[in-house]
């Protein structure tokens, strides 16, 4: 499946709806996009995988370094996971909490809760 990456802006936030599968094909164009965002000045990514179907530790590799790019410019970074019934049970969030980087992330449950400053992140 082609890996399909849509952008959007919400406020100070711009929005990368990601759909497909997030692999070693895949990543170097998540990775550009983050980077496309953050060289044109914006410094508040969400990253939505809600319609990931597929990521392997190459998509997770892309997810780490897109929090570090942030981080070190002083922005921030979040993530949407799938919602197939309870955010524990999607595939991105299992890859995550097997590797033991779940943590890393704030994580929310869709994109109008990313964007709420007063939104709280779900637990890991």
């Amino acid at each position: 499946m082609m890996l399909k990456v849509d952008r959007a802006e919400q406020g100070s936030w711009t929005v990368l709806h990601i759909r497909g599968e997030l692999d070693l094909v895949s990543s170097p164009v998540v990775r550009r996009r983050v980077h496309d965002a953050v060289a044109l000045g914006r410094r508040d990514l969400v990253l939505d995988l809600s319609g990931v179907q597929f990521c392997d530790s190459s998509g997770v590799g892309v997810l780490i370094a897109s929090r570090r790019l942030m981080r070190s410019c002083q922005g921030r970074l979040r993530l949407i996971l799938p919602a197939r019934g309870a955010v524990d049970h999607s595939h991105v969030n299992r890859v995550l909490a097997a590797l033991g980087v779940r943590r890393l992330f704030d994580v929310y449950e869709d994109v109008a809760a990313a964007v709420d400053e007063e939104a709280e992140p779900l637990s890991a």
